[in-house]
């Protein structure tokens, strides 16, 4: 599984959440074991130090990747003679209370950015205000590093995987709050708004939020899919749209990996992406909804773009569950995607974004490991 150029297929390896009988060794974690290994990661690890980011969620959140498939993971990389494993995130102390401890998977889960908090690198952007980005001192100082992403909905780029693991993942607070100063679309005229709160009632998705001792009301683009309700309803055609909209998240976020990204060989890379528990919201909500489709398995391979276009091509509409949006939103608009039907952003957007800036392909060979 070298890297692949960016004109050629990328190979992947699958391994299917489906069993085919009921023995322990037909189950996704001994299939994701005998996936670690084909892909040649021991070998990969050899005398390097590893990274692996991934969310650790947290609150009453419950939809992670299972501590179960951290410890094999960990486990093959030190088979594989690493000189030494961690496990980060931004907020590390979020896992205490979920099972990602030292003890139950192996070695240290620390946060990105040290003790301090302080422990980042500055790294040029310059993409509309999103001047530079600090990146992971945990991440960028060592040898391997391996992205270890949970699929699932989000709010301002249609989804997130790999690539979001890792633009709002290894960056500090400073750098996300920049990242989500690209979010945009509508903008409210205070002077004509009345404070009737009719754009408040009629918002669907709750992206609305009042205050009544100020008297006045603010979108929270998360939540935002763009349906204009809003618009159409205000009587004194105070919220109105903006020329840029969510392309500018997407586009950002792509920037920021690619910078990320480039500070490693593509020989040290190596992306996982689960694509169980997919839910309508990103983990950082801190609590687990139902899962919009059936658990489909794990990707994994050395190509960015083309896992993460091999997860959205393998989550089909048709495979919605009827428990799997919430009941206040149990109807979905128009998309090429399920994500884009359920958020109203373009899920394919930020991997074309990513494109330009980073050798990468979105043609792929998936091989299942079985």
């Amino acid at each position: 599984m070298a890297p692949k150029k960016a004109n050629s297929k990328a190979d992947l390896l699958f391994a299917d959440a489906a069993v085919e009988s009921l023995e322990a060794d037909k189950t996704l974690p001994a299939k994701f074991k005998r996936m670690l290994i084909k892909s040649k990661l021991p070998q990969k690890v050899k005398d390097k130090t590893v990274t692996v980011k991934m969310h650790l969620g947290g609150g009453i959140g419950y939809t992670t990747i299972h501590p179960v498939f951290v410890r094999i993971l960990v486990d093959v990389i030190k088979d594989g003679g690493a000189k030494s494993i961690k496990i980060i995130d931004g907020k590390a102390q979020n896992g205490l209370a979920r099972g990602y401890t030292q003890e139950v998977l192996g070695c240290p889960v620390v946060s990105c950015f040290g003790e301090t908090g302080k422990y980042y690198y500055p790294e040029h952007i310059g993409f509309e205000s999103l001047d530079e980005a600090l990146f992971s001192g945990e991440a960028i100082d060592s040898d391997f590093f391996i992205d270890l992403a949970h699929i699932k909905g989000h709010g301002d780029c249609g989804f997130g995987g790999a690539l979001k693991n890792i633009a709002m993942g290894t960056v500090p607070t400073e750098t996300r709050r920049k990242i989500h100063r690209l979010e945009g679309g509508l903008t409210i005229d205070s002077e004509k708004c009345i404070y009737c709160l009719k754009c408040f009632k009629a918002c669907p998705n709750e992206a609305i939020w009042k205050n009544d001792e100020k008297k006045e009301i603010s979108f929270f683009f998360h939540n935002c899919t763009y349906c204009q309700h809003c618009v159409m309803i205000c009587p004194e055609d105070a919220i109105a749209m903006e020329d840029r909209t969510f392309e500018d998240f997407s586009h950002g976020m792509a920037h920021v990996t690619a910078a990320f990204l480039k500070k490693f060989k593509p020989e040290n890379l190596f992306f996982i992406n689960f694509l169980t528990n997919i839910t309508m919201y990103c983990d950082c909500w801190e609590f687990s909804s139902p899962s919009l489709v059936p658990d489909i398995g794990i990707l994994a391979g050395t190509d960015i773009a083309a896992i993460e276009t091999a997860s959205l091509d393998m989550i089909k509409t048709e495979n919605l569950l009827p428990n799997g949006l919430p009941k206040n939103r149990n109807t979905i608009g128009e998309g090429k995607h399920l994500f884009e039907k359920i958020h109203a952003k373009d899920p394919y957007l930020m991997i074309d974004f990513l494109k330009q800036y980073y050798p990468c392909t979105t043609d792929y060979e998936v091989k299942e490991i079985k």
